[in-house]
């Protein structure tokens, strides 16, 4: 409405009006082009505002009023331009408190936690803590008040506050917050008036960020150390020592092959001298349990270790403790985890931490109960899967500092996981980042040589294609007619079984476990010895598969063709890989070493190979980059040529298409891959099986 003098006149008013109280019509003389302006002003307010024509309002939806702190801002901007706003009083089912929360906070440092006593009201109407948790926890940015109306948490509130409402524990107006989470109260710097606190704070966030006077690349490499560090090396080592200072267990994630061993052990070497002595145990695939003593002779002779594996192995604590490090595996942790529980040690290392992924595995407990005063965790890929694989790691290395799982799952993983928010994937990165130290190749390593990704096409025989539309199409039918019947949730299933059996066809059909029994056809079992006979020369090669079928024919075919290899999988025990990667690297005569994607994935050091195939590529970039880093590893002196092996026009190469595809999370918190199957489309399932 617009006011002339006394009186109001709509905007679709006539300029004749009849004025009641001269009872007689009168002529106003309107400024229509001021009118206009003011229009248009309005309008420009929200791009949703509509007004109907031939009417005199506009019209906003509610969940616009809500976002993105609009209704302050509208209010404010009415102040500006001295515009009277009328009928708010009158609003029942949409009444909103015009007030901005008043916010009151008081900190207090406990031994492990710190306490925040925290009051929110709006124009003296009160909030409870938990009413407001509840909000944020549903993703609204409003809560009810007492007097019916509805309290907005404004966008800068929400940047100030929400990280301490979702990772605190309630009591009462109290938020308990543990201290692993310094950067929450971090937050809140300027609301704090406790000058020990703020001196807490600091030093903390000082000694984390390197920007204490004491910086910690003063920290000299121990003479004991047999080795020439690389400087990122030396960095990651001096990283540990001041983790150890602040009392913090933290996640060294530097890509394969960068030697995380070494700047471990370089630590390890570094406590001993500092206080005359050291208890640790190491726990490890096994696999690297040879890896971990070769390393120690290596590079830290001065420390005395015991490898405690195998049926041999002491079941008395007391017979442990006589040595600087013990050397086990995660299987053994396992069954051993009473006898662990009582071997209370100064540190304990996981290495391939994501080994400990689920946080309700027997192996996860067992590593959480360890008596330790520290902990490190040593990992090229902590994230495998999906976001909750960091969970279980970061609660072994500062319990509490991400809330409990359910906390975790609901705030934390499926916000990223399965909606891709960014707000929180910043929040997670806010809270993770000053325990967890990661250094790709490219970062550090400009020494190592070139690595060459070329990709194989194989074009399958008659036989071969025959076999694989049959199933395609067998497969195309059943999975289609479930997704109809059941969504693509209970489908994935029988997606994964169809999927795997025809890459199973695509290696060779007569990898088949099924009934009906295949002749060998395989392109690629063809083209692999093609490649072995004409192109490798005296290079020496990694085959990998993830069949163990494949690699048996494979392993015929080496043998038909007098080619030495060397095999291992699964089944291996520790002695056998040894043996194993101990002839293959030393042997000159030995140039295969035919080895389960699975099985050796981690850890392995084959600098010897220069050739790299994967037989059988997959959806997880993550694990195939670790097959490929097991020669392109510090020590390489070689180019590195990686192969993948795709039978064409099928569902492998489709595969790699859509994997290309999906794969937009990638290195959003850290190098990860997505799980692929709850990301497909009845479309993509469709394009898969066509």
């Amino acid at each position: 409405m617009f006011r002339y003098g006394q009186t109001e006149v709509e905007i679709s008013a006539e300029n004749h009006i009849f004025d009641e109280d001269q009872g007689k019509l009168v002529y106003m003389k309107r400024n229509k082009a001021h009118e206009q302006v003011f229009i248009d002003w309005i309008n420009e307010l929200h791009p949703h505002l509509r007004k109907p024509e031939y009417e005199s309002h506009f019209a906003l939806h509610g969940k616009y009023v809500f976002s993105q702190n609009w209704f302050f801002q509208f209010f404010d901007k009415m102040k500006e331009a001295d515009v009277d706003v009328f009928g708010y009083e009158n609003l029942k089912n949409f009444r909103i408190n015009k007030s901005k929360p008043n916010t009151s906070v008081h900190i207090s440092s406990n031994l492990d936690w710190f306490d925040t006593e925290i009051e929110v009201n709006f124009d003296g109407l009160g909030v409870d803590v938990s009413d407001i948790q509840k909000a944020l926890s549903l993703k609204q940015n409003y809560v009810a008040l007492g007097d019916g109306s509805i309290g907005i948490l404004p966008e800068e509130w929400l940047k100030k506050f929400s990280l301490l409402f979702k990772m605190a524990d309630t009591q009462g107006k109290k938020l308990r917050v543990s201290k692993f989470n310094f950067s929450v109260i971090d937050e809140m710097m300027d609301l704090i008036s406790d000058q020990d606190i703020i001196k807490e704070l600091d030093e903390k966030k000082k000694l984390l960020l390197n920007e204490n006077p004491e910086n910690h690349s003063d920290i000299a490499i121990p003479e004991e150390i047999n080795a020439v560090l690389r400087p990122y090396q030396v960095a990651g080592f001096q990283w540990l020592a001041y983790l150890e200072k602040v009392k913090w267990g933290g996640l060294l994630a530097d890509d394969m092959g960068l030697g995380k061993t070494v700047q471990t052990l370089t630590f390890l070497q570094y406590y001993k001298s500092k206080n005359q002595g050291i208890h640790a145990l190491v726990i490890c695939p096994t696999s690297l349990l040879y890896n971990w003593e070769n390393e120690i002779r290596k590079f830290a002779p001065q420390l005395s270790y015991l490898i405690h594996h195998g049926s041999s192995r002491t079941l008395k604590y007391t017979e442990l403790s006589g040595y600087d490090i013990i050397i086990s595996t995660y299987g053994t942790l396992r069954s051993d985890a009473e006898l662990f529980a009582k071997n209370e040690v100064d540190y304990i290392v996981l290495d391939e931490s994501q080994t400990i992924k689920n946080p309700n595995s027997k192996v996860a407990k067992a590593a959480q109960f360890i008596p330790a005063r520290n902990r490190i965790a040593l990992s090229g890929t902590p994230m495998q899967n999906n976001t909750f694989d960091l969970y279980s790691q970061m609660n072994f290395l500062n319990p509490g500092m991400l809330g409990n799982k359910e906390f975790f799952k609901e705030q934390f993983a499926k916000p990223v996981d399965k909606f891709q928010d960014q707000e929180t994937k910043d929040h997670l990165r806010k809270l993770v980042y000053p325990f967890m130290l990661r250094r790709t190749k490219e970062q550090v390593a400009d020494d190592l040589p070139d690595k060459t990704d070329i990709t194989l096409y194989c074009e399958m025989g008659p036989q071969q294609r025959a076999i694989y539309e049959a199933y395609k199409n067998m497969y195309r039918s059943r999975i289609l007619g479930s997704i109809e019947q059941q969504g693509i949730e209970k489908s994935q299933f029988a997606i994964l079984q169809g999927l795997m059996k025809l890459r199973q066809i695509c290696d060779s059909p007569a990898i088949l476990r099924d009934e009906q029994k295949f002749d060998n056809h395989s392109a690629k079992l063809d083209e692999l010895t093609r490649e072995l006979e004409e192109n490798t020369g005296e290079h020496k090669v990694l085959i990998f598969s993830q069949f163990l079928g494949m690699l048996a024919l494979i392993r015929e075919k080496l043998k038909q063709h007098q080619i030495p290899f060397q095999y291992f999988d699964g089944s291996y025990t520790a002695i056998q890989r040894e043996q194993a990667i101990n002839e293959f690297q030393n042997n000159q005569a030995c140039r295969v070493f035919l080895i389960s994607l699975k099985a050796g994935g981690m850890g392995l050091n084959l600098t010897a190979a220069d050739y790299v195939y994967i037989v059988d590529p997959w959806w997880n970039p993550a694990v195939e980059q670790q097959a490929i880093d097991r020669t392109h590893r510090i020590g390489q002196t070689k180019n590195i040529f990686a192969y993948r092996m795709i039978c064409k026009d099928t569902v492998e190469e489709k595969i790699m298409l859509l994997k290309e595809k999906k794969n937009s999370l990638v290195k959003d918190i850290i190098s990860k891959d997505q799980h692929m199957i709850k990301q497909l489309t009845r479309d993509d399932v469709s394009y898969l099986f066509s």
